[in-house]
């Protein structure tokens, strides 16, 4: 990882390459703000900014096939369970109240889903952040990224990293290590790193067809 020093605009040549990331010192929120203005939402990499500290993140290949079987995974339980879910992607998440972003690796609004349905724009000072955040770790951070997270008021966040895969509750501010999730309580959370190895040899529909039946078996049990 490559940490920088500046108080300027960062230029482009600092941006990271495949699998990098770069920590950017005593970045002010207004540059923050014209950076993410400047370079807009078409892009590859990710950016957290905490109180000064702006990371720069291009995933990797095997950091987003995880993240988007994920994806699938919630869009089977949701369609199972016939229960509305919004799916925002890496929406920035920030308060400049507060002096921080985020951009997960994917998010959704699952039990406030109604509150925000139809919103063109999510404004965290308002509106309520996701209920779900999605962390696929293949690269070093300099910034913990959880304690954004608790200041944006994330109420769970899951990280997959090397085959494991951890759910984290909001309690008291603080995230604490779960063993099942606040969304879906029913899900077997152990289950899911050994679906997304198996789909390399599977592929990724089949196994997201195969988790279905899971799912279903386990609702049609309750």
């Amino acid at each position: 990882m490559v940490t920088t020093t500046s108080t300027a605009n960062p230029s482009q040549n600092a941006y990271p390459k495949v699998g990098a990331a770069i920590a950017l010192q005593g970045v002010s929120w207004q540059t923050y703000q014209m950076l993410l203005s400047d370079v807009g939402e078409n892009r590859a990499w990710r950016i957290t900014y905490d109180q000064g500290v702006l990371e720069l993140r291009m995933p990797l290949p095997q950091h987003e096939e995880p993240k988007r079987l994920i994806e699938s995974f919630i869009e089977a339980i949701v369609d199972e369970l016939e229960i509305e879910l919004r799916s925002l992607g890496a929406l920035t998440l920030e308060r400049d109240d507060l002096a921080r972003a985020i951009e997960p690796d994917s998010c959704f609004y699952i039990q406030n889903e109604a509150q925000v349905r139809g919103k063109q724009s999510i404004n965290l000072l308002t509106d309520p952040p996701p209920d779900l955040a999605i962390e696929s770790d293949y690269t070093n951070s300099s910034i913990n990224k959880l304690s954004v997270y608790a200041a944006l008021g994330v109420p769970e966040v899951w990280r997959y990293n090397e085959s494991n895969l951890e759910v984290y509750i909001l309690s008291e501010g603080k995230y604490e290590l779960a063993q099942e999730s606040l969304a879906f309580p029913f899900l077997p959370i152990a289950e899911i790193p050994a679906l997304i190895e198996q789909s390399q040899n599977l592929g990724q529909r089949a196994t997201v067809r195969l988790f279905r039946a899971r799912i279903r078996e386990i609702i049609a049990s309750q």
